[in-house]
């Protein structure tokens, strides 16, 4: 069976639930302000390319590759990135409004997630190291047996972290929000001194 190949192109404002995307590899494609919620993205390939002003939320990813990716301004709601190729599963995230999302298992080294809300995400068993969380809301975001060795955590909030069920070793935090690594022992720390 052929596969398409795209190369370069750019998509503006199509809604791809009416206009469905066809089968294929895209390499260094925009998509912009386009509709893919819902949309069956299963087993296609997408190379280097930007999705901005984007709704992907319930978008099916089972054996997607996503490799040198760019979010930006994108809603994510109910994504399951642990069902994508991991071969070269490389991507980032800026101003996303990423929600009940999942990386359960991912390697997903050095990614960078930028002001973006994060609320509910599982990064279970997820492999982080070396990635940044650049002022992101991380509301019950679940760390459990997580690899966020050498994240940097420091201008993010609102998370919960066991050091105890994750490898955190050089991660680094900031004060206040360090509190976030405290929360299973339900204690109180006064902030006044």
């Amino acid at each position: 069976m052929d596969q398409t190949f795209i190369d370069n192109r750019t998509f503006d404002r199509v809604d791809f639930r009416e206009h469905p995307l066809q089968k294929g590899e895209y390499d260094k494609c925009s998509f912009d302000s386009c509709d893919l919620s819902s949309v069956d993205l299963s087993e296609m390939k997408f190379v280097g390319c930007r999705f901005v002003h984007c709704n992907l939320s319930l978008a099916k990813l089972s054996k997607t590759a996503l490799r040198g990716i760019i979010f930006k301004d994108c809603k994510m709601v109910g994504l399951h990135f642990d069902t994508c190729n991991e071969f070269g599963l490389s991507f980032s995230f800026e101003n996303c409004f990423l929600m009940h999302s999942t990386f359960y298992r991912t390697k997903i080294k050095k990614t960078t997630f930028k002001n973006s809300q994060l609320h509910e995400v599982d990064f279970t068993e997820c492999d982080l190291t070396g990635s940044m969380f650049d002022h992101c809301d991380l509301e019950r975001a679940m760390f459990q047996n997580t690899v966020i060795e050498k994240v940097d955590f420091r201008t993010s909030y609102n998370y919960s972290i066991d050091p105890q069920v994750n490898r955190i070793r050089k991660a680094v935090f900031s004060i206040p929000e360090i509190v976030g690594l405290l929360d299973k022992y339900d204690i109180t720390i006064d902030k006044a001194g």
